[in-house]
């Protein structure tokens, strides 16, 4: 893993291939290992670019009252330092409000945006009973040990159909989580709406959901296709949350298709 530092804070990230960059924005309780099947694939055809987030992995913990702005400006920082160009950034879950917060203060930085098991926020996208429901899940989860809650988390993340080593692979990323990061993501994140950014999004964007995902269901992925300008929305058959684990090869394919579409204009 390789280094920078960001307004104080050391991040980690996982750099693999050669070609356009592209950029992976993990979810909650994750790190970059979570996509190592995307490192190991798409390197044939891009130089990717897996971070830490703040909070998260091999990355120093932001302080209590980091706000999402600050971790939406994290990511710039973390680009400028060891991202050349314009990247492609892609997000997955938690990872796309911080790509679209990232959007909203520096739109000309992206070639492109991908979406993945995306919000706009959860207060954006969901009653406000169920985002009180999420924070208030996630916040007694913060005092507990790993085994206990996680275990609950998975069958929400995956359908029953998914490897269980894929799984398994997951649980032990997600058991590394680190408490004061994730408390200090929680509260940076929780309660975004970026209903707002939606509209003005002027770069491609891909967004990418599995048809089993009962975190960001149908509905929600279809609204953020009606908000987005142009958007592209492709729907992975029989497939949870985390599209990107529980079928590699059909997230990656997608992937390369709206990329090289791209290139191809």
């Amino acid at each position: 893993m390789e280094t920078v530092e960001v307004a104080g804070l050391r991040i980690r990230y996982r750099r693999a291939g050669q070609g356009p960059p592209l950029v992976l924005l993990h979810g909650a309780y994750e790190d970059s290992r979570i996509w190592r099947g995307q490192l190991e694939d798409l390197q044939a055809d891009f130089t990717v670019f897996a971070w830490d987030a703040p909070g998260c992995g091999g990355s120093d913990d932001p302080p209590p009252d980091f706000t999402g702005k600050d971790l939406g400006d994290a990511l710039a920082g973390f680009l400028r330092e060891a991202v050349p160009g314009r990247p492609h950034v892609l997000g997955m879950s938690m990872g796309s409000g911080i790509a679209l917060e990232f959007y909203r203060a520096h739109p000309s930085v992206p070639a492109s945006l991908l979406l993945v098991s995306a919000y706009a926020g959860w207060a954006g996208s969901l009653p406000p009973e169920e985002v009180e429901r999420r924070y208030a899940q996630v916040l007694a989860e913060l005092d507990q040990p790993a085994e206990q809650f996680i275990p609950v988390w998975l069958p929400t993340l995956f359908t029953e159909h998914a490897d269980p080593a894929a799984v398994q692979e997951t649980s032990a990323i997600m058991a590394d989580f680190h408490p004061g990061g994730m408390r200090a993501l929680l509260n940076a994140n929780a309660h975004a709406d970026y209903r707002d950014v939606l509209p003005t999004i002027a770069v491609p964007t891909l967004l990418l959901y599995g048809t089993d995902d009962v975190r960001s269901p149908q509905s929600v992925a279809r609204e953020m296709n009606r908000r987005i300008p142009g958007s592209t929305l492709v729907m992975i058959p029989d497939v949870g949350h985390m599209a990107a684990v529980e079928a590699p090869a059909a997230f990656n394919a997608e992937v390369r298709r709206f990329l090289h579409g791209l290139s191809a204009r």
